[in-house]
Protein backbone atom coordinates (compact mmCIF):
# COMPACT_ATOMS: atom_id res chain seq x y z
CA UNK A 1 0.00 0.00 0.00
CA UNK A 2 1.40 3.34 -0.83
CA UNK A 3 3.02 5.61 1.71
CA UNK A 4 2.00 9.36 1.71
CA UNK A 5 3.84 12.04 2.86
CA UNK A 6 0.93 14.89 2.37
CA UNK A 7 -3.22 14.77 3.76
CA UNK A 8 -4.74 17.41 2.53
CA UNK A 9 -8.49 17.05 4.53
CA UNK A 10 -11.73 18.56 3.95
CA UNK A 11 -13.21 20.68 7.08
CA UNK A 12 -17.16 20.32 7.91
CA UNK A 13 -17.79 16.59 8.01
CA UNK A 14 -14.33 15.05 7.70
CA UNK A 15 -11.97 16.73 10.33
CA UNK A 16 -15.12 18.62 12.62
CA UNK A 17 -18.51 17.67 13.35
CA UNK A 18 -20.44 21.64 12.77
CA UNK A 19 -23.89 20.54 11.78
CA UNK A 20 -25.49 21.91 14.79
CA UNK A 21 -23.42 25.23 15.34
CA UNK A 22 -24.20 25.58 11.29
CA UNK A 23 -27.99 24.85 11.48
CA UNK A 24 -28.42 27.11 14.83
CA UNK A 25 -26.81 30.31 12.71
CA UNK A 26 -28.93 29.00 9.22
CA UNK A 27 -32.11 29.56 11.58
CA UNK A 28 -31.24 32.57 13.25
CA UNK A 29 -30.75 34.46 10.11
CA UNK A 30 -34.02 32.61 8.67
CA UNK A 31 -35.96 33.90 11.54
CA UNK A 32 -34.71 37.40 11.33
CA UNK A 33 -36.21 37.25 7.98
CA UNK A 34 -39.03 35.55 8.87
CA UNK A 35 -38.75 32.63 6.95
CA UNK A 36 -39.25 29.11 7.50
CA UNK A 37 -36.57 27.35 9.68
CA UNK A 38 -35.25 24.05 9.14
CA UNK A 39 -34.55 20.82 10.59
CA UNK A 40 -30.58 19.99 11.53
CA UNK A 41 -31.30 16.72 8.81
CA UNK A 42 -32.34 19.35 6.25
CA UNK A 43 -29.22 21.70 6.66
CA UNK A 44 -26.98 18.13 6.87
CA UNK A 45 -28.46 17.99 3.08
CA UNK A 46 -27.71 22.05 2.37
CA UNK A 47 -24.12 21.76 3.36
CA UNK A 48 -20.93 21.01 1.08
CA UNK A 49 -20.70 23.68 -1.34
CA UNK A 50 -19.95 26.52 0.86
CA UNK A 51 -22.00 28.41 2.89
CA UNK A 52 -23.66 30.97 0.44
CA UNK A 53 -24.78 27.72 -1.08
CA UNK A 54 -26.13 26.50 2.00
CA UNK A 55 -28.21 29.41 2.64
CA UNK A 56 -29.13 29.54 -1.19
CA UNK A 57 -30.71 26.19 -0.55
CA UNK A 58 -32.65 27.02 2.98
CA UNK A 59 -34.06 30.03 1.64
CA UNK A 60 -37.17 30.02 -0.52
CA UNK A 61 -36.57 31.19 -4.24
CA UNK A 62 -32.59 30.85 -3.20
CA UNK A 63 -30.50 33.55 -4.45
CA UNK A 64 -33.68 35.39 -6.32
CA UNK A 65 -34.86 35.86 -2.98
CA UNK A 66 -34.59 40.08 -2.32
CA UNK A 67 -33.65 38.94 0.97
CA UNK A 68 -30.65 36.92 0.08
CA UNK A 69 -28.03 39.08 0.14
CA UNK A 70 -28.48 40.53 3.91
CA UNK A 71 -30.09 36.98 5.19
CA UNK A 72 -26.59 35.30 3.89
CA UNK A 73 -24.90 38.35 5.72
CA UNK A 74 -26.65 37.88 9.16
CA UNK A 75 -26.12 33.86 8.86
CA UNK A 76 -22.23 34.60 8.68
CA UNK A 77 -22.34 37.30 11.48
CA UNK A 78 -24.36 34.95 13.74
CA UNK A 79 -22.03 31.54 12.59
CA UNK A 80 -18.57 33.49 13.02
CA UNK A 81 -19.38 33.94 16.87
CA UNK A 82 -20.91 30.83 17.49
CA UNK A 83 -19.28 28.94 14.81
CA UNK A 84 -17.50 26.57 18.35
CA UNK A 85 -20.60 26.77 20.70
CA UNK A 86 -21.32 23.05 20.00
CA UNK A 87 -18.41 21.93 16.93
CA UNK A 88 -15.68 19.47 18.12
CA UNK A 89 -13.28 16.85 16.17
CA UNK A 90 -14.58 13.66 15.71
CA UNK A 91 -13.31 10.78 17.75
CA UNK A 92 -10.11 10.17 17.14
CA UNK A 93 -9.01 12.75 15.12
CA UNK A 94 -6.84 14.86 17.09
CA UNK A 95 -4.88 11.62 17.72
CA UNK A 96 -4.80 10.76 14.11
CA UNK A 97 -3.48 14.69 13.05
CA UNK A 98 -0.77 13.71 16.25
CA UNK A 99 0.93 10.74 14.82
CA UNK A 100 0.94 12.18 11.20
CA UNK A 101 2.91 15.22 12.54
CA UNK A 102 4.85 12.51 14.19
CA UNK A 103 5.38 11.17 11.40
CA UNK A 104 6.91 14.43 9.75
CA UNK A 105 3.74 14.33 7.17
CA UNK A 106 2.89 17.44 6.01
CA UNK A 107 -1.34 18.30 6.85
CA UNK A 108 -3.64 21.13 5.59
CA UNK A 109 -6.96 21.80 5.46
CA UNK A 110 -9.10 23.10 2.42
CA UNK A 111 -12.98 23.96 3.05
CA UNK A 112 -15.86 25.31 1.20
CA UNK A 113 -16.11 27.41 4.49
CA UNK A 114 -15.78 31.36 4.25
CA UNK A 115 -12.22 32.07 4.66
CA UNK A 116 -12.35 33.53 8.29
CA UNK A 117 -14.26 30.66 10.02
CA UNK A 118 -11.88 28.15 8.27
CA UNK A 119 -9.14 29.79 9.81
CA UNK A 120 -10.78 30.31 13.17
CA UNK A 121 -11.28 26.71 13.47
CA UNK A 122 -8.64 25.29 12.52
CA UNK A 123 -6.47 27.93 14.70
CA UNK A 124 -8.89 26.94 17.21
CA UNK A 125 -8.45 23.29 17.53
CA UNK A 126 -5.80 22.15 14.99
CA UNK A 127 -2.77 24.76 15.37
CA UNK A 128 -0.23 21.87 16.70
CA UNK A 129 -0.73 19.88 13.39
CA UNK A 130 -2.19 21.57 10.50
CA UNK A 131 0.14 23.94 8.65
CA UNK A 132 -1.72 25.61 5.98
CA UNK A 133 -6.10 26.35 5.93
CA UNK A 134 -7.49 27.08 2.82
CA UNK A 135 -11.58 28.70 3.07
CA UNK A 136 -13.65 30.67 0.34
CA UNK A 137 -12.33 33.82 -0.85
CA UNK A 138 -13.61 35.60 -3.73
CA UNK A 139 -9.71 35.35 -5.64
CA UNK A 140 -9.68 31.02 -5.72
CA UNK A 141 -12.47 28.68 -7.26
CA UNK A 142 -14.17 26.61 -4.13
CA UNK A 143 -14.57 22.94 -4.33
CA UNK A 144 -14.50 20.97 -6.43
CA UNK A 145 -12.39 23.32 -8.47
CA UNK A 146 -8.62 22.15 -7.84
CA UNK A 147 -7.67 25.84 -6.70
CA UNK A 148 -7.39 25.55 -3.30
CA UNK A 149 -6.24 21.56 -2.97
CA UNK A 150 -3.32 23.27 -6.09
CA UNK A 151 -2.91 26.39 -3.73
CA UNK A 152 -2.41 24.05 -0.42
CA UNK A 153 0.68 21.63 -2.24
CA UNK A 154 2.28 25.22 -3.58
CA UNK A 155 2.10 26.67 -0.06
CA UNK A 156 3.03 23.14 1.48
CA UNK A 157 5.82 23.10 -0.95
CA UNK A 158 4.16 19.12 -1.52
CA UNK A 159 3.77 17.44 -4.79
CA UNK A 160 1.11 16.35 -5.98
CA UNK A 161 2.38 12.52 -6.16
CA UNK A 162 2.93 12.41 -2.96
CA UNK A 163 -0.71 13.65 -1.69
CA UNK A 164 -4.07 11.81 -0.66
CA UNK A 165 -7.04 13.68 -0.34
CA UNK A 166 -9.79 12.91 2.25
CA UNK A 167 -13.41 14.16 2.45
CA UNK A 168 -16.76 12.62 3.50
CA UNK A 169 -19.12 13.81 0.63
CA UNK A 170 -19.28 14.04 -3.54
CA UNK A 171 -17.93 17.14 -3.22
CA UNK A 172 -14.97 15.85 -2.11
CA UNK A 173 -14.80 12.86 -4.57
CA UNK A 174 -15.02 15.53 -7.38
CA UNK A 175 -12.45 17.55 -5.54
CA UNK A 176 -10.00 14.83 -5.52
CA UNK A 177 -10.14 13.96 -9.30
CA UNK A 178 -10.14 17.85 -10.55
CA UNK A 179 -6.78 18.11 -8.73
CA UNK A 180 -5.27 14.62 -9.80
CA UNK A 181 -5.20 13.31 -6.30
CA UNK A 182 -6.23 9.76 -4.81
CA UNK A 183 -9.64 10.36 -2.66
CA UNK A 184 -10.44 8.72 1.35
CA UNK A 185 -13.74 8.85 1.69
CA UNK A 186 -14.53 9.37 5.62
CA UNK A 187 -17.87 7.43 6.85
CA UNK A 188 -18.83 9.31 9.89
CA UNK A 189 -19.59 12.83 8.11
CA UNK A 190 -22.48 13.99 6.22
CA UNK A 191 -23.05 11.68 3.64
CA UNK A 192 -23.73 7.64 3.99
CA UNK A 193 -21.56 4.80 2.03
CA UNK A 194 -24.55 4.38 -0.77
CA UNK A 195 -24.14 8.22 -1.34
CA UNK A 196 -20.68 8.59 -1.54
CA UNK A 197 -20.53 5.19 -3.58
CA UNK A 198 -23.01 6.57 -6.29
CA UNK A 199 -20.93 9.56 -6.54
CA UNK A 200 -17.27 7.52 -7.41
CA UNK A 201 -16.09 6.94 -4.12
CA UNK A 202 -13.86 3.70 -4.21
CA UNK A 203 -11.73 4.31 -1.21
CA UNK A 204 -13.38 4.36 2.63
CA UNK A 205 -12.25 4.54 6.14
CA UNK A 206 -14.85 4.03 9.34
CA UNK A 207 -12.17 5.40 11.81
CA UNK A 208 -9.69 8.07 11.56
CA UNK A 209 -6.74 6.19 12.79
CA UNK A 210 -7.46 3.78 9.88
CA UNK A 211 -5.57 6.47 7.87
CA UNK A 212 -2.30 5.58 9.42
CA UNK A 213 -2.27 2.34 7.39
CA UNK A 214 -2.06 4.22 4.24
Amino acid sequence: MKEYSTYIFDLDGTLLDTLNDLAVSTNYALHWAGMPEHSVDDVKVFVGNGVKKLIERAMPDGINNPKFEMTYSKFKEHYIEHSMDTTKPYPGILETLAELKKKNKKIAVVSNKFYDATQKLCRHFFCDSVQVSIGERENIRKKPAPDTVLEALRQLGAERETAVYIGDSDVDVNTAKNSGLPCISVLWGFRDKNFLIEHGATSFISEPNQLLNY
